[in-house]
């Protein structure tokens, strides 16, 4: 098992690859190399934070048969006296995940030390107290704790919530902050324009070799968290992840393509296309949001989700647009507002067998399943509910003072002519 756990860190890690590939293909050919360096430092940087704090803070002195909660960990820094390195490598793999769904966002006019100073916060405190709160048995809302909130805790079984929220939520008050592309909702004289200005991608070729890799990267992270999630039957569990996961980023990808369409011909009359931008995100939205429950949902339920989740995509981008915030690559409807519904969607759809084989309990299912049986049980669903706002909470109360402090300090966007002649000319002397 340490052998396939070492492996499936490696497919996650993967996706650092699939997030350069859609990131370099939606930006502009002026800032392609700008791009992709971000994404570097980004598997860089939290290699190094959670190598040195961000490990300890989240799994550090855990102690799985105590009942004990607390904030954070407080032991195994810089690996001391670590022995399961294959658990590291995975957990990392997802760290760096994490902090790079905000590169997308912020292409094209951040500086790149402060996106340094970003990720290295991200991964080595923000994201580390939301691990130890949901995945180390002694967090205060984990599901693997012998004595769990509520006779549950809450379930997210592959990161919906831990690794999507927590950095879509992070990217959107990183965009709040920064600002839009120049162009991209006003004119040179900030005036507002009629309609947003859409910007050419660089290659739509790359954002579909950047959508099959990470595709192929959450069997890695879906599955990998078999290995390390389930009671009993690992394989099993293993083997339904990965149906659901297939069968909800499909359903995501085709609802959000049609959708779409539907929606230019109703309101717009012009010619019908199909865009290939909404069936990719669709895709990836759908795969964030069964991430939480991939181990423990039946496959009608993964369909259901994935195509809620399609739905959930087309909305969340299209109202960015209307409130003037500007996400380059649309990680935050993917990731966030995926990766809400997927939280959310456990409270809905968690089996009592699936819980019971996963968790070794089945105290409150999923509330369709209570209904069927004849009883409202919600318990799940508000845990999961306060688990949402809680992630939600803690970022905002670091990550947001942090963009504000280095947008104060004149760190966080590129000057207004670096922006124009490109990023990659400014600071990389040439295009990609």
């Amino acid at each position: 098992s340490t052998l396939v756990l070492t492996f499936a860190g490696a497919i996650v890690f993967l996706m650092q690859a699939g997030f350069a590939m859609v990131c370099a293909g939606a930006v502009r050919t002026k800032n392609v190399q700008n791009a992709m360096l971000k994404n570097l430092l980004d598997a860089c940087g939290a290699s190094l934070a959670f190598f040195s704090i961000g490990y300890a803070l989240g799994f550090g002195g855990m102690e799985p048969e105590s009942s004990k909660k607390t904030f954070v960990g407080h032991s195994q820094f810089f690996l001391m006296d670590v022995d399961d390195y294959a658990f590291w490598l995975f957990q990392y793999a997802f760290s760096a995940a994490s902090a790079t769904i905000v590169a997308g966002t912020l292409a094209e006019r951040c500086q790149m030390t402060a996106y340094l100073c970003y990720s290295l916060m991200l991964t080595g405190w923000v994201y580390p107290v939301i691990l130890h709160s949901i995945w180390n048995p002694n967090g205060w809302l984990s599901a693997y704790s012998v004595d769990p909130l509520w006779g549950s805790g809450l379930v997210d079984f592959a990161g919906s919530g831990v690794v999507h929220v927590t950095g879509g939520i992070t990217a959107l008050f990183a965009t709040m902050v920064l600002g839009p592309r120049r162009g991209r909702f006003h004119d040179d004289l900030g005036h507002d324009l009629a309609r947003p200005r859409e910007f050419q991608a660089h290659s739509p070729a790359l954002q579909m070799l950047g959508t099959f890799i990470l595709w192929f990267g959450f069997y890695g992270f879906n599955i990998g968290s078999a290995l390390i999630s389930t009671k009993q039957g690992s394989d099993e569990a293993a083997a339904l992840a990965g149906v659901n996961t297939t069968l909800s980023g499909s359903a995501a990808g085709i609802v959000a393509l049609f959708l779409n369409l539907w929606y230019l011909e109703k309101t717009t009359g012009e010619p019908l296309f199909f865009d290939l931008k909404y069936a990719m995100n669709g895709a990836i939205c759908g795969l964030v949001a069964i991430s939480g429950g991939c181990g423990v949902f039946e496959p009608w339920a993964a369909v259901v989700t994935g195509a809620v989740a399609g739905v959930i995509y087309l909305l969340g981008s299209r109202g960015l647009v209307s409130m003037r915030l500007d996400d380059a690559v649309d990680a935050i409807p993917v990731h966030l507002c995926g990766g809400a519904w997927g939280i959310l969607a456990v409270g809905l759809f968690a089996a009592p067998e699936r819980l019971l084989s996963v968790y070794g309990r089945n105290n409150h299912p999923g509330l369709v399943y209570s209904i069927r049986e004849g009883d409202i049980d919600g318990v799940l669903f508000g845990i999961q509910l306060i688990g949402l706002m809680f992630i939600m909470g803690w970022v905002m109360i670091i990550m947001l003072p942090f963009f504000v402090w280095l947008n104060w300090k004149g760190w966080f966007r590129s000057d207004p002519l670096e922006e124009i002649l490109g990023l990659d000319l400014s600071y990389h002397v040439g295009l990609a």
